[in-house]
């Protein structure tokens, strides 16, 4: 098909984004939409898919206008990872989609902690509360008509994918998700019977697990019949993207994913990171940050700067700045680095402390949580981090983490990443081989690290 694209859709917590890309990779067009998550009640966090169609139709629009008749040869999708849809036979959703910063399944955690010791080690993964797993004992013990209706329970982008192409079977994940849900034995790789159970479910309400690449039908979004293939997790799609196959990937946005590819999958009784398939036929390791450029966000919002002005602090502030730690936990964390009930705070303050130094103290912090993270990923010293996402663009941010990570880092910028990951799975789908354009900034090697591990040990000892 002459100039044919391929698109990638990411279906985010907050907006939808669509990306085209070319046979060389490049994005050709881009287009996307936004929406609120609702919550009706304290500690939830819902979205129903209506909500994400109107979207994808929305910002579809967008797209075929810049096309201007240039054909679509493929769609993938890209989806957050965790939460819960329960759907009928049609795949038609029964209800609101339930989000992972979902907190209503904190109390069906205990089900999970109550495994036998190997079949809880054999999820390999912390417990949270937003993950499937949790969210459908949870629709189970409130909601039991709602899940006695259902056929399936799908992932986000699953979800939406089934709506994109009726007639279709929507009872279709793929592993880089149904990893993710706490129902997942990690060695043996399928589906766990001792999690199902703690769930209250019976296995066939779970979906079948295809290739992120296999071709499940066709829409007519883009005009005529688009193939449509099954799709990814996000957080490893963004990976694909990025051609990160050893070291560390370090994505940092409104939070912060660092990601080792290539682990071995095993069991593990208590852990600390998180195990899960990547979007080919592998498993890679994350440790996750919920509060990073969001805490920058709030900072500059309460200090009264803009970004400008809040980087600038690096420079006008001395390296520690003058004694002040901050802890980035806003919202709390997963485990590991800090844990749920942890919260943000500036510490160590005086009368000699400036506005600058509480800015730099708070890039430094989400510095320092970052390579905490680091250590819980396991040792690898002196390789080289590859940084992604928006809140690494700035190089005196690669300079402060080349810095606190004691590391060499690399800035590796790919447009939409987790849409273009999608992109790819949809052009092996069709046959094709599409690898997106990276552009890398300079490697940045550290220039202060042994003060820069001084102001880590005040900062951890601060926590």
């Amino acid at each position: 098909m002459p100039d044919a694209v391929v698109v990638g859709a990411d279906l985010g917590t907050s907006g939808l984004k669509l990306a085209a890309l070319d046979d060389a990779g490049v994005v050709v067009a881009e287009a996307e939409a936004a929406y609120d998550v609702d919550r009706p009640r304290a500690g939830w966090a819902q979205t129903d898919v209506a909500v994400w169609l109107r979207a994808l139709d929305d910002a579809a629009a967008g797209l075929r206008h810049q096309l201007a008749g240039r054909p679509v040869a493929a769609l993938g999708l890209s989806g957050q990872m965790h939460g819960a849809v329960l759907v009928d036979a049609s795949g038609t959703a029964l209800a609101p989609a339930l989000l992972w910063p979902d907190q209503r399944a904190t109390g069906e955690l205990e089900r999970w902690r109550a495994l036998p010791t190997a079949d809880r080690a054999a999820l390999a993964n912390p417990l949270a509360a937003g993950m499937t797993g949790p969210l459908l004992a949870w629709l189970v013990a409130h909601e039991p008509g709602l899940v006695a209706a259902a056929a399936t329970v799908l992932l986000p982008k699953d979800a939406v994918r089934a709506a994109l192409v009726p007639g279709a079977d929507p009872a279709v994940t793929d592993r880089s998700d149904a990893s993710a849900t706490l129902l997942w034995d990690v060695p043996a790789d399928r589906w766990s019977a001792a999690a199902t159970t703690a769930a209250g479910v019976d296995e066939g309400l779970l979906p079948a697990v295809r290739p992120g690449h296999e071709v499940v039908g066709t829409t007519g979004l883009f005009g005529g019949e688009v193939p449509v293939v099954v799709g990814g997790a996000d957080t490893p799609l963004a990976l694909l993207a990025a051609g990160t196959g050893s070291g560390v990937q370090v994505n940092l946005g409104s939070g912060a994913q660092l990601l080792r590819p290539g682990v071995a999958p095993a069991p593990a009784d208590d852990p600390v990171v998180h195990c899960y398939a990547d979007a080919e036929d592998g498993w890679y390791a994350m440790a996750a940050l919920q509060n990073a450029g969001t805490a920058w966000d709030w900072v500059r919002t309460v200090l009264g700067l803009d970004w400008a002005g809040f980087a600038g602090s690096l420079s006008s502030s001395p390296l520690g700045a003058g004694g002040v730690s901050f802890a980035p936990f806003l919202t709390g964390e997963r485990g590991g680095v800090a844990g749920p009930g942890t919260r943000g705070s500036w510490t160590g303050l005086s009368a000699d402390t400036t506005r600058a130094d509480l800015a730099r103290a708070a890039l430094e912090g989400v510095a320092c949580a970052v390579a905490a993270g680091l250590d819980l990923l396991g040792p690898a010293d002196d390789e080289l981090v590859v940084l992604t996402g928006g809140g690494a663009r700035d190089p005196v941010v690669q300079q402060l983490l080349a810095d606190v990570l004691g590391r060499p880092v690399q800035h590796v910028q790919v447009r939409s990443a987790s849409a273009a990951g999608a992109a790819v799975l949809a052009a092996r789908g069709v046959g094709g081989a599409l690898v997106p354009q990276r552009v890398g900034d300079p490697v940045v090697a550290p220039r202060r690290a042994a003060e820069a591990a001084a102001v880590r040990e005040r900062w951890a000892a601060a926590g």
